[in-house]
């Protein structure tokens, strides 16, 4: 049975992936450039479907892969343990349900372990009865091996988070952490002047998409002349998140607020309301509760994504696959829209928890609200 949990409670499996930062190389240059231009990408694919679009037209031939009659998909899971993954695993297993071709879907959760998902692949391998594979590694490194044998049993899909081989049919993600740490910071220095205050807040160090979110925000900032007046990290607490601000609050003025995850932002913008002080522009992320505090307040602000769409493609992708039809491959280059104000209220549904992610690419699935905990 899967659990909603706080970002507070995930912690653990975000310390988990901080354990192969070290080797990574968190400022590539042309990695910052090339995700620069895909954000301007117009896609390929059908419209208003972002989850099957991509950006990259180079397609993988599958057709040794097809397979006659009902299937066996199964998904090895680096968790279910904070609210965009419980979002995303329901849109795994809501699309899942579309598609009578698969006779059996088997879902096995690593629970934020490297060691336990390691197992796990073994085990689906060894029961001989997985026609494809879907891996959303827990971590990179540690899971490249794992990854590699199974590719030499079956296809494998990997998606979200990456690993140190090619050999899947495909890795489906969205643009990446760069795009989203651009998206953010180039808003704040399109709207405020040269020299105001940024104060930037962090969840923890040293986990991949979170860097490269840092250090793309942190270059188009410093060119800006913008002046970064801190960069603090909360370990996604709210309590933390508030106390922080509220600290930087006594010392001066803050113009701008970045966030490398927007699941305090609220907590953030609370500061600000508590001392009396004038909401600064914003980069928060597309939580409910982050949205609808948006429109409240009328605040000036933008929210990047890392759109749980993204969980339908995989299922998509295993059975378009094992008909032998071509899909995007290597890479599977998803658009990375961001809620702005000329498309907020489109992604408001206060029937929604707050801690929904409105880029679900959901609305249009038979179950949709309730099975995301929604309302009618």
């Amino acid at each position: 049975m899967k659990q909603v949990l706080t970002y507070a409670t995930a912690i653990g499996l975000v310390l988990a992936l901080a354990g192969t930062a070290g080797a990574q190389n968190f400022n590539d240059p042309e990695e910052f450039a090339r995700q620069k231009e895909q954000l301007t990408m117009t896609p390929h694919g059908p419209e208003g479907q972002p989850w099957v679009q991509y950006l990259v037209d180079q397609m993988a031939d599958t057709s040794k892969y097809k397979k006659e009659g009902a299937s066996t998909v199964c998904f090895s899971n680096a968790g279910v343990n904070n609210p965009w993954r419980v979002v995303g695993f329901t849109n795994m297993t809501q699309e899942v349900a579309l598609h009578p071709e698969i006779g059996n879907f088997v879902h096995v959760d690593a629970e934020g372990s490297d060691d336990k998902q390691i197992a796990d692949i073994q085990d689906l391998l060894a029961g001989g009865n997985c026609d494809i594979l879907i891996v959303s590694p827990n971590t990179t490194a540690a899971l490249t091996p794992a990854v590699e044998a199974a590719c030499a049993k079956l296809p494998v899909i990997v998606f979200d988070r990456g690993v140190q081989t090619d050999c899947p049919v495909t890795f489906i993600h969205p643009v990446g952490g760069y795009g989203f740490g651009i998206q953010g910071a180039q808003f704040i220095a399109d709207n405020v002047e040269k020299g105001g205050n940024v104060l930037m807040l962090r969840i923890l160090p040293g986990v991949d998409v979170l860097e490269t979110r840092y250090s793309a925000g942190r270059r188009i900032l410093d060119e800006a002349g913008l002046n970064v007046v801190g960069a603090e990290f909360t370990d996604g607490d709210n309590a933390k998140t508030k106390s922080i601000v509220e600290d930087y609050l006594q010392r001066g003025k803050i113009d701008a607020v970045w966030m490398d995850a927007g699941a305090t932002a609220v907590a953030a913008i609370e500061a600000f309301e508590d001392g009396g002080h004038d909401i600064p522009v914003f980069v928060g992320e597309d939580q409910q509760d982050f949205l609808q505090k948006w429109r409240a307040l009328d605040m000036k602000a933008i929210a990047p994504t890392y759109p749980s769409y993204q969980w339908r493609t995989p299922i998509i992708a295993a059975v378009s696959i094992l008909k032998g039809e071509s899909v995007p491959g290597p890479e599977w280059v998803l658009p990375q829209p961001a809620v702005t104000q000329d498309n907020l209220d489109s992604f408001i549904n206060e029937k929604m928890p707050p801690l929904h992610y409105a880029m679900c690419g959901c609305e249009d699935m038979p179950n949709y609200p309730e099975a995301w905990g929604g309302t009618k």
